[in-house]
């Protein structure tokens, strides 16, 4: 049976990879497009937008409502993208085991 050391420097080496991973995070990003590519999303996997890029040939029509449609597709499509990844990693480190407060 482990001693009370052991797992107190087992929790330090895990939140230690976990404040890399989160890091490491922030750094990676994903990108996501919508309307075949006229609207273009970049985000990090921390769930933060990074870029909006929006192809002049969105704007021809004039329809407002439909390029909101377009980012908001894009926009939701990056965040998924992000978190799946950031949960795929997290499970990694902690061995699926869902810490309250990280995600």
């Amino acid at each position: 049976m482990p001693n009370m050391n052991d797992i107190l420097r087992q929790a330090n080496v895990m939140q230690n990879k976990l404040a890399k991973l989160q890091q490491q995070m922030a750094d990676n990003t994903v990108e996501a497009s919508s309307g075949g590519g006229m609207v273009k999303v970049v985000a990090n996997c921390k769930q933060e937008i990074k870029s909006i890029t929006i192809d002049p040939k969105a704007l021809e029509g004039g329809d407002a409502e439909m390029l909101q449609d377009l980012v908001l597709t894009a926009v939701n499509e990056a965040l998924r993208v992000g978190k799946a990844t950031m949960e795929r990693e997290m499970s990694a480190i902690t061995g699926g085991i869902r810490l309250p407060g990280i995600m």
